[in-house]
């Protein structure tokens, strides 16, 4: 052979898509494809119930922790309450207490107060004046002795045209209210009416008096008999003295049911020292005498109960005018109501107000019901 000649490979043909071969091929091709799609299938459907499960066990996993939170808020809710409730009677638990604390402090600083009243009356009591006393033998019921006697000194105010009379007996009072109107002769034909109308008092029914030191006064006793107003002027010119422990002197008073002498200074821290110094060398004669400064007490009303009284001699005259002459007029109706004969009697006291003038009766306590 030459070099120029061509040399060239043959290979068996691919056999073709519509040769036996080729769709032998094919269909094992396809079968491969279908075992593979099968197999997926197969996985998909074991992936699918594999998700199935877990999604079942994680709707029964949140069912069970949803009713669980349910239970949870539940009883969490139930614990608030109970808590709440408890902390709400804690709350008003330590309110009372807070009110009991201030209830006791209050009563623990009223009790201190008064203790501290008892002890500065005490103080008082034992720092008095000594008076001397003798006993004669006589007894009596100590029931009888609780209360004490008050001198009424009533201030009655009368209008003009009225007139009070007081009787001395209540039967002849209460006679001429009775007959309310009466008619006084005045002499001639000249007359007049006047009303008889019945008097009412305000009086005490309970009064409680509080005593108090008082910071400006003091109480001077065991004093030697002399002339009272010499008595006063020494004693002032004493107790004016800051080299005394006194000071300025506002006022200088003489007790004559005790015999002592009550001075009150213009400052209040005065009296305290001069108390608690209690004896004093004050020369009042000739010579130096020994004279004892105590506590002055304070009254004071803390309860005052009232009540209206008729009274049962006196009566007030009404609707008198004026026509004459007030002495000769009181004369006609004094003469008027002492006669029997007009239904009166024993006149005790008598006070005639004429019209345009405004005056004042005193009732005091020289009887039943006298009037000034």
């Amino acid at each position: 052979m030459s070099s120029d000649e061509d040399f060239s490979l043959v290979t068996d043909p691919e056999p073709s898509e519509d040769s036996l071969e080729g769709v032998k091929a094919s269909i094992k091709e396809y079968k491969k494809k279908f075992d593979d799609l099968q197999q997926e299938q197969t996985e998909l459907a074991d992936a699918t119930k594999d998700s199935r499960d877990l999604v079942d066990q994680c709707n029964k996993r949140i069912e069970k922790l949803t009713q669980d939170l349910k239970e949870d808020e539940s009883s969490y809710r139930d614990q608030l309450a109970d808590a709440k409730e408890k902390l709400d009677a804690l709350k008003q638990e330590e309110s009372d207490i807070r009110m009991e604390i201030q209830k006791t402090q209050a009563a623990i600083e009223e009790e201190e107060a008064q203790n501290a009243n008892l002890k500065e009356q005490s103080d008082v009591f034992s720092a008095m004046p000594e008076r001397s006393f003798i006993f004669k033998g006589s007894t009596g019921d100590s029931e009888k002795w609780r209360t004490f006697e008050m001198k009424p000194h009533i201030i009655y105010p009368m209008e003009g045209g009225t007139a009070l009379i007081t009787f001395e007996e209540e039967d002849v009072a209460r006679n001429i209210l009775t007959m309310k109107k009466h008619t006084v002769d005045l002499g001639g034909e000249c007359s007049v009416t006047v009303e008889a109308r019945p008097v009412f008092l305000m009086l005490p029914r309970v009064v409680e008096i509080d005593s108090k030191v008082c910071p400006r006064r003091i109480l001077i006793s065991n004093l030697p008999k002399m002339d009272i107003e010499s008595l006063m002027n020494k004693l002032e010119i004493y107790f004016s003295k800051k080299k005394h422990g006194g000071g300025e002197v506002e006022h200088c008073e003489f007790m004559p049911d005790s015999g002592t002498v009550v001075i009150t200074f213009v400052d209040s821290n005065i009296a305290k020292g001069l108390t608690e110094k209690e004896f004093h060398e004050v020369k009042l004669q000739t010579n130096c005498h020994t004279v004892r400064v105590t506590p002055f007490l304070n009254g004071e009303i803390t309860t005052l109960e009232t009540k209206f009284t008729m009274c049962p001699r006196t009566v007030l005259l009404t609707g008198i005018p004026n026509i004459m002459e007030q002495e000769t007029f009181q004369d006609e109706l004094e003469i008027h109501f002492q006669k029997n004969g007009n239904g009166g009697g024993e006149i005790e006291a008598f006070l005639y107000n004429p019209l345009g003038q405004n005056n004042e009766a005193i009732f005091s306590s020289s009887s039943s019901d006298t009037q000034e």
